[in-house]
């Protein structure tokens, strides 16, 4: 039997497979939620997985689980990312996901959700503000980074990711180095993920998950706004479909 999670982000849509077949993979989501659903389907045939056979089992989750319409099942993202944190962390754990157009803090406590937050109402501190910014300054995401890391932050104030930008348009119109502009950005994009921490009580294992995951410099400076250890997680952004699969295995096993 094949367990396979399908988490349809905003901006990315995430597969994962588990049982007598393993694998992982991810596809842009593009426009259409069901288009993707059907690349997806098209995808497992590829690997010689068929969505429709007696031995698959399916859960869907994400912003366009409802697109699935071959799942057997679909669970919020919520759940689905906390099964799969805690899969990825071997313990209780605090959970931060910075997706595509909101960010998540789920807290895990034996086993099971016990709290959360999202902040769903502004881009500001999600992947959709490092792609604009990103954009503004002629680079891509991981170059985005990669200059930061070799920059001093200059202060960006706005909350609000119209507001940035212009912050960032002056910038440039000063001559201010791109790496600069580049650690400013990266600097806001953690404060504003930091504040939204803080109105919970974070666990002693704090693990980072969604598109950033596995950039080690944010999570570095993630931690030091916050004031804890936050692990990035090579996996991290599979973790609504990890999540997913699991309890594909245990709803439907």
């Amino acid at each position: 039997m094949d367990y396979i999670g399908i988490d349809i982000g905003s901006t990315a849509a995430k597969v994962v497979v588990r049982g007598k077949d393993s694998l992982h993979f991810v596809l842009p989501t593009g426009w259409s939620s069901k288009e993707t659903a059907s690349l997806i389907r098209e995808q497992l045939l590829k690997a010689g997985i068929e969505a429709d056979s007696d031995d698959s089992k399916i859960v869907a989750t994400g912003y366009g689980r409802a697109a699935v319409d071959y799942a057997d099942k679909t669970i919020t993202e919520i759940t689905c990312h906390a099964r799969g944190g805690r899969e990825l962390a071997h313990c209780d754990c605090s959970i931060i996901d910075v997706g595509g157009q909101d960010t998540k803090v789920i807290q895990v406590k034996n086993g099971q959700v016990s709290d959360f937050l999202m902040n769903d109402k502004c881009s500001a501190g999600t992947g959709k503000f490092v792609e604009v910014m990103a954009n503004r300054l002629g680079i891509t995401i991981d170059e985005l980074f990669e200059l930061a890391g070799k920059g001093t932050p200059l202060p960006i104030s706005s909350l609000c990711t119209v507001f940035a930008e212009s912050e960032i348009i002056n910038f440039i119109g000063e001559g201010c180095r791109r790496e600069d502009i580049a650690a400013g950005i990266v600097d806001s994009i953690a404060a504003k993920v930091a504040q939204l921490c803080s109105r919970q009580t974070m666990l002693d294992t704090v693990i980072l998950t969604g598109g950033l995951s596995q950039v080690t410099y944010f999570a570095e400076r993630l931690s030091a706004k916050l004031g804890a250890n936050v692990k990035s997680m090579e996996l991290g952004r599979y973790a609504g479909a990890l999540g997913a699969s699991i309890l594909a295995e245990e709803k439907l096993g």
